[in-house]
């Protein structure tokens, strides 16, 4: 019964395919997604503020609770290719079949709509020095669904397909006994739930401390972290992680304008995910694999007058010294170290238009780097959810002194496909310790799109 429970909990506060930077949510609220992101010297709520600064929740002096749903949209393609000469025999791990032609195909993503809730509250008082918050918002997550191909080269036997199409057929998703994966779908998904405390040092300075409990799950088809046996690699079910952290603040509000936020969230440390195993011939095996969650460093600055409010801010997230992700290459029992990402940049951006009564108009953009290296693109394949440019259309509407409306309209790019060869453990060797396929291409992009809407109510006001 607890365990449905927390992955009911799970599924409702998270979805698989809402990565912006990396695996990381851009922002949280319809409020926060407008300003694309931008929120550690700016709060103009308070799901913002509890995501990026916890020290900025002093702004607040009332009890305030918000919830924000959003429909999220994402159109992962996956395309690979093998040069002429390079059609591989059902079980052979090398090259095959001289006078082959060249194989290259896409597969899209075949999921629809993912929603996306968010819940935070709030407990400021005029005149205290001491503000409280809680939050419990979906931060992380990465998942795609590519079927497996249809338009193969032969059978399981080898007999040649005369109607195959060598010109829309994608190899990586050929069965794994023609040396694809087949059928690919991962599931990843992180709920933080946060319990936050600001102290005003003075009317200008306050800081702030956020401790973190974060549960986590994790599915795998087929799971390249495990021990591949004759038939190939296992199929999990979701594992399931427990993780703490924390996160600290400091916000100083010059009371002309402008303002100046830092915040640390410290590296999410993880249990153990355990996978139950079982592979195409139905044996069975268990395994493990440990993925935390990367700190992440935040410097904001903010302007507001009358008519706008303004905000920047960088941050950066540290891949590569977190478990699953600071690793990457073949194991000796060809399994998959990690992911082997590298640190990246987020800058996000936002301005906010009050020149219309009660109508607030928000404009928001976030860049992100890749952290995915071209030479591990390949072991990327189930992580997929990368965008590098993110522009947001939001606005508000003040209905009463107690409830506010808000929305956001969400529409991302990946830029670049991130690129990379087709990796066999069979071909790795002191020059090529990954195993790179001469001459082979594997690539994957997206676009993502969202409409998401929040409402507020802030207590005897």
């Amino acid at each position: 019964m607890k365990t449905n429970f927390f992955n009911y909990l799970l599924l409702l506060f998270t979805t698989a395919v809402f990565s912006q930077a990396g695996h990381i949510m851009q922002g949280v609220g319809a409020v926060n997604m407008s300003m694309g992101g931008a929120s550690t010297a700016q709060p103009l709520d308070i799901s913002g503020a509890l995501q990026w600064n916890p020290a900025a929740i002093s702004t607040f002096n009332e009890k305030t609770l918000k919830l924000d749903v959003g429909l999220f949209f994402s159109s992962p393609e996956l395309s690979s290719g093998l040069p002429p000469n390079m059609l591989w025999q059902p079980g052979d791990f090398g090259p095959g079949a001289p006078g082959s032609p060249a194989v290259n195909g896409t597969t899209q993503d075949d999921r629809g709509i993912s929603p996306m809730p968010a819940i935070a509250m709030v407990w400021g008082k005029e005149g205290s020095k001491h503000t409280f918050g809680l939050s419990a918002f979906g931060i992380s997550g990465f998942g795609v669904t590519f079927p497996q191909e249809t338009n193969l080269p032969m059978d399981m036997s080898g007999n040649p397909n005369s109607n195959w199409d060598p010109n829309n057929s994608n190899p990586i998703n050929w069965p794994q006994g023609l040396n694809g994966f087949g059928h690919i779908e991962s599931d990843y998904m992180l709920l933080q739930v946060g319990l936050s405390y600001a102290y005003e040092l003075s009317d200008k300075f306050s800081i702030g401390v956020q401790p973190n409990i974060n549960y986590a799950s994790l599915e795998l088809m087929p799971n390249p972290t495990a021990n591949p046996n004759m038939s190939g690699y296992p199929s999990t079910d979701a594992a399931t992680s427990i993780g703490y952290g924390a996160q600290f603040g400091l916000f100083y509000d010059s009371g002309i304008g402008l303002k100046l936020g830092a915040s640390y969230k410290t590296t999410q440390k993880f249990s153990d995910y355990e996978f139950d195993n079982t592979y195409l011939d139905n044996s069975t095996s268990t395994s493990e694999f440990t993925m935390d969650y990367p700190a992440i460093l935040s410097l904001g600055v903010g302007y507001s007058n009358d008519n706008i409010d303004l905000a920047l801010d960088f941050r950066r997230v540290d891949y590569e010294n977190t478990d699953g992700f600071s690793t990457t290459g073949w194991t000796q029992t060809a399994s998959v170290a990690g992911f082997g990402w590298d640190n990246i940049s987020i800058l996000s951006a936002g301005i906010q238009y009050k020149g219309i009564n009660k109508l607030p108009l928000r404009l928001g953009y976030t860049y992100s780097s890749n952290p995915i290296p071209e030479e591990v693109a390949f072991f990327n394949v189930p992580a997929t959810a990368i965008i590098k440019d993110a522009f947001q259309f939001g606005l508000g509407y003040e209905i009463n002194d107690n409830w506010n409306f808000d929305a956001v309209y969400h529409y991302g790019d990946s830029g670049d496909a991130t690129s990379g060869k087709i990796l066999n453990p069979m071909l790795a060797s002191p020059s090529n310790p990954l195993g790179a396929v001469p001459g082979s291409s594997v690539s994957y992009s997206m676009k993502t799109s969202m409409v998401q809407f929040g409402i507020s109510y802030t207590f005897n006001k």
